[in-house]
């Protein structure tokens, strides 16, 4: 198994930021801040300082001003590099001076109100603002035209609709007469005995005849 070389930049870092968070770490506790506290300001001193640095550049490349976030990140930097030095033997730890404790008590209300601005402070980039000189159909895209320019096309003629052909009508059947006759009378027996007019059903199975000689008949009938 092939094992992954170690970045010299990143190494670097690594070492660069926990000396700077010891140091950080070291004032804190000189400045009467103990236990965690100690503990939570090299954190929020190295979390403003990468949040104003990735602010910076989320403007720079949107081509907005950046003085807000530079001034944050010069902030943070100074209280890094001021621990830093201060703690190369230039300033005795055991007896921190009045200014410095107050600086450090201070420092969670700085670091709050910036990182609150950092947060707050996206804009919408430049190039998806509208110039409120031109009409809006310009700015949304260069195809857009105006619609009152647009000449309005001609409609295509109407194709004539085709007449259509007569259904035709089925041929009349030809029913003797003799069987006629004799289906009035079924007819008159089938009232006499129901009530009801005889349906073409009925007249059908009663004279065992097709059916269109049964509809040819009752057509008769009625």
């Amino acid at each position: 198994m092939r094992l992954p070389r170690p970045d010299a930049v990143l190494v670097q870092a690594a070492i660069a930021g926990a000396l700077s968070f010891a140091h950080l770490h070291d004032i804190a506790s000189a400045a009467n801040q103990h236990g965690w506290k100690a503990w939570a300001y090299p954190v929020s001193v190295d979390l403003l300082l990468v949040a104003a640095w990735h602010r910076m550049r989320v403007l720079r490349a949107n081509s907005q001003p950046a003085r807000a976030a530079w001034t944050w990140f010069l902030i943070a930097l100074t209280a890094s590099l001021g621990a830093n030095v201060a703690t190369a033997g230039l300033l005795d730890l055991g007896h921190v001076p009045a200014w410095l404790r107050i600086l450090v008590a201070g420092w969670p209300a700085l670091a709050f109100f910036g990182g609150t601005l950092l947060a707050h402070s996206s804009k919408v980039p430049a190039a998806s603002q509208p110039d409120p000189e031109l009409p809006l159909y310009e700015t949304e895209s260069a195809l857009i035209v105006d619609p009152t320019e647009v000449e309005p096309e001609p409609l295509p003629a109407a194709e004539p609709v085709p007449a259509i052909a007569p259904v035709p009508q089925p041929p009349a059947v030809a029913v003797p007469a003799a069987l006629v006759d004799h289906a009035r009378k079924v007819a008159a027996d089938h009232h006499a005995r129901t009530g009801t007019p005889i349906d073409t059903d009925t007249l059908r199975v009663r004279l065992g005849i097709p059916p269109h000689f049964a509809d040819a008949i009752a057509a008769q009938l009625a």
